[in-house]
């Protein structure tokens, strides 16, 4: 793993811990909150203690990968690999939720699907494994990166953290980690070599990270509308949301996700590509989160679905406001950019 050397002089205190604190708290939210699914989510002050929880389990890992990717050099796949390796150590090793295949019968009907996409020899269901490990990748560490960097442009590029604020965001999440690992390994189904072999793709995906670095070439063909690029990515990030959890509708899922990452990486290439396209894909990501909250049914037999609807609203429209600080950040920074 290359070295993570300090930098000679890092941005202003007050304006990175501000965008260090903005992605503690944007991941969790994202990853948790905005899709309404909880049974807390009736409860708005029982979601604000949850983040004490979930700040340091989700939040310090968005940190983290954008600090290595930043200070390494390297770019958006680094920051997907290790996203997607943190969601199988997060899924497979720390809740182990990847290898739960039991249903509580008193859940709403999303919930208690029979499983009809299991991978046979790996207790492992497809559908689950996307929604899990594909979840974490877009929505607990990629998108909240994306625009919290989009709110910050003139130090989206460099480190935000010296060598006490790396061990205060690494000690933060083997805390966390460890607490949830404590709630949940007892009465976890995982054997021995699921686990193992969660932690070997782990390792697969993180030393992939290291090795892919960003094309150096790039195409004269002018990039697409930023408008296209936020609507085109929200309608696969819908679609994802919205397929069936059925052989069909994972073969279409995965399909889906191939295509858009093909039409990303073909579109980056391009001249004028810019980070009101790179907003304009992971700002769709979170609005299409918070908008298909209205349609979920918590978990639990006693949330108050008037607030439960003012919770998600209020959280649709602080995703707003935030896309639309972020694009008046990088409208001001970039006048020219289309």
């Amino acid at each position: 793993m290359p070295a993570l050397s300090a930098p000679a002089a890092l941005p202003r205190f007050r304006h990175r811990w501000t965008a260090v604190a903005g992605l503690l708290v944007l991941s969790p939210i994202s990853a948790e909150y905005l899709i309404g699914y909880g049974e807390s989510t009736g409860r708005p002050l029982e979601l604000l203690a949850g983040l004490l929880i979930l700040a340091p389990l989700y939040g310090t890992v968005a940190v983290l990968i954008r600090e290595i990717t930043r200070r390494t050099g390297r770019g958006w796949p680094t920051i997907l690999l290790l996203s997607a390796a943190f969601g199988v150590l997060q899924a497979g090793l720390v809740d182990q939720t990847l290898f739960d295949n039991e249903v509580d019968a008193d859940d709403p009907d999303w919930a208690t699907q029979p499983l009809v996409t299991l991978i046979p020899g790996t207790g492992v269901d497809a559908a689950s494994l996307l929604n899990y490990v594909g979840g974490h990748v877009i929505w607990s560490f990629a998108a909240p990166i994306a625009v919290v960097e989009s709110c910050a442009p003139r130090i989206a590029n460099r480190p935000w953290l010296g060598p006490v604020g790396v061990g205060a965001m690494v000690s933060l999440w083997a805390l966390s980690a460890a607490l949830i690992f404590s709630d949940s390994a007892a009465d976890s189904t995982a054997g021995p070599a699921q686990l193992i072999g969660a932690a070997v793709v782990a390792i697969a995906l993180i030393a992939a990270a290291f090795t892919v670095r960003p094309a150096r070439t790039q195409s004269s063909a002018k990039a697409p509308s930023w408008w296209l690029v936020g609507g085109v990515t929200g309608v696969a990030w819908c679609a994802s949301q919205l397929l069936p959890a059925t052989w069909a509708g994972v073969t279409v899922n995965v399909v889906a996700m191939v295509v858009l990452g093909w039409l990303l990486l073909r579109w980056s290439r391009r001249r004028d590509w810019g980070r009101r396209h790179v907003l304009a894909a992971a700002g769709s990501a979170l609005l299409v989160r918070a908008g298909l909250s209205f349609l979920v049914e918590p978990l639990g037999d006693n949330v108050d679905f008037t607030v439960k609807y003012a919770v998600n609203a209020a959280m649709l429209g602080g995703v707003a406001a935030l896309i639309l600080m972020a694009a008046h950040r990088l409208r001001r920074q970039e006048p020219s950019a289309c």
